[in-house]
């Protein structure tokens, strides 16, 4: 039946198509190794054009399409998953040809980009146009425009600028059943009817294909620094937060919060690191300041605002140590420290992650008793706690204890995996949270998030996804049970 499916398709489809077993292969597997899927082959359109050709063939034909950016992914989102019972393989859709960035605006603010261009790309056909996009991931480099819209990206600055939602104006999306919808749209304020955008972002390509998409732009920072600063609980870095917030205003770009384990991992596992402070401490938090150019003197106006509040913080009691960038090369050496954690607990061994989002005021109090619970009911495990406090976004991720790196200690300990999940999530849902914060819930959280939705929202969900998508060919077994 695939070949024969196979030959229709190539008779309307203009782009590539891969079939062969070793051209698809690396299509069908996240970058973890987490997953692994099948499909009949891998297309690779060069336009919306080509796109929207696909998408009508496959609706025409029943065919299941899963729409696939940089595949960076920690959900298993763009893993092809077939629908149970279904008869017909899935077809994977990778943007990556279309990467062009069709235009940039900087009177405007904008800038419109193809899905299949990386986040990387972006930011640096903005700095080339004197503006700023600021959304960032560790997997820049690689991840792409329409992933990060299809999973509404997060990263390190949403404290100050938002999450991949806030920074998209608007999208051209091609619907299961190849139309094309042209809401490219420059505009701040657009009050004509539903907000067709926001259904599409965060979707997970579940309801149509993001081709390309309008970008907010932002104004360079004159200066900036940062700093890692030790704090003896997660308390004093959240009452640290609030009078950062007062002081600084718009200036806190960034604020993150990390534990002495991770630390440690990064200086263990990381080539050319070394400990900033001269004390260890249980807890640290980055922080980081900007300035834009309306600002007179803006380095020495950085500096003057950090030290004054690292002031009012000593003298509160509040921290204990600091370390300050004051070059470029240190201001990027404080954040490979917080950026490489990830790497470096992976280098330690298999890991169970928690993207998981709070109430800000909440955290220190789900991480102290939710550390005792783990500890309790799991004490061969250790945490690994970091994330944005910032914004409520914790990454509450275990490993092992050290030194069971063997085959029957990864298997033991992963056997873990979904009584911890259990315990973590049902304690998020108690303090009032959400068990994915930036992750989006792809094959990973999809079970569990119907446990802590209520009945209503489900139905809601479900009736957006059966009329956008009744034939429910995008990306099938993903986010909706």
């Amino acid at each position: 039946m695939s070949d024969t499916l196979l030959d229709s398709l190539r008779t309307v489809f203009t782009g590539r198509l891969l079939t062969a077993q070793e051209d698809v292969a690396p299509f069908l597997t996240d970058w973890r190794g987490k997953w692994r899927g099948t499909a009949m082959a891998v297309a690779l359109p060069g336009n919306t054009a080509e796109v929207a050709q696909l998408m009508s063939w496959c609706h025409a034909h029943g065919v299941p399409v899963v729409p696939q950016g940089g595949n960076t992914g920690l959900s298993g989102g763009s893993v092809p998953q077939a629908r149970h019972g279904a008869q017909k393989l899935p077809i994977v859709l990778s943007l990556t040809r279309l990467n062009k960035v069709r235009s940039v605006d900087p009177l405007n603010g904008t800038l419109i980009a193809e899905a299949g261009v990386t986040l990387l790309q972006v930011q640096q056909a903005a700095i080339e146009q004197g503006r700023l996009f600021p959304l960032s991931l560790a997997a820049e480099g690689t991840c792409t425009i329409g992933g990060n819209l299809a999973s509404n990206a997060g990263g390190v600055q949403v404290l100050r600028y938002g999450n991949a939602r806030e920074l998209c104006l608007g999208l051209e999306v091609v619907t299961p059943e190849g139309e094309i919808w042209d809401g490219l749209r420059t505009l701040r304020k657009d009050n004509t009817g539903y907000d067709l955008r926001d259904l599409y972002i965060g979707s997970e390509g579940t309801l149509g294909v993001i081709t390309a998409a309008v970008l907010k732009l932002f104004p360079l920072p004159a200066a900036q620094n940062v700093s890692l600063l030790a704090v003896a609980k997660p308390e004093d870095a959240l009452q640290f937060f609030a009078l950062a917030q007062q002081k600084l205003g718009a200036s806190l770009t960034a604020y993150e919060l990390l534990s002495e384990t991770c630390l440690s991992l990064v200086l263990r596992h990381l080539p050319n690191t070394r400990r900033p402070l001269s004390e260890v401490s249980p807890w640290y938090v980055l922080m980081e300041v900007s300035v834009g150019h309306e600002t007179t003197d803006a380095q020495a106006h950085v500096a003057q605002a950090t030290e004054s509040l690292l002031e009012a913080a000593m003298e509160a009691g509040l921290l204990t140590d600091a370390a300050v960038s004051s070059t470029l090369a240190q201001f990027e050496s404080l954040w490979v420290l917080r950026e490489n954690i990830s790497e470096a607990q992976g280098a330690e061994g298999p890991t169970i992650k928690h993207d998981i989002a709070l109430p800000i005021s909440k955290i220190p109090a789900f991480i102290a008793s939710t550390d005792a619970a783990i500890a309790e009911a799991f004490p061969q495990v250790r945490l690994v706690t970091f994330g944005h406090l910032g914004d409520g976004n914790l990454h509450y991720n275990v490993s092992p204890i050290e030194g069971q790196r063997g085959p029957e200690d990864v298997s033991a300990f992963m056997k873990l995996e979904a009584a911890l999940n259990l315990l973590v999530h049902d304690a998020v849902h108690r303090f009032g949270g959400s068990i994915s914060a930036e992750h989006g819930l792809g094959v990973l959280r999809r079970d569990e998030s119907a446990r802590y939705k209520s009945p209503v929202e489900m139905k809601l969900m479900k009736h957006i996804k059966s009329v956008l998508d009744p034939q429910g060919l995008m990306n099938p077994s993903k986010l909706l049970v």
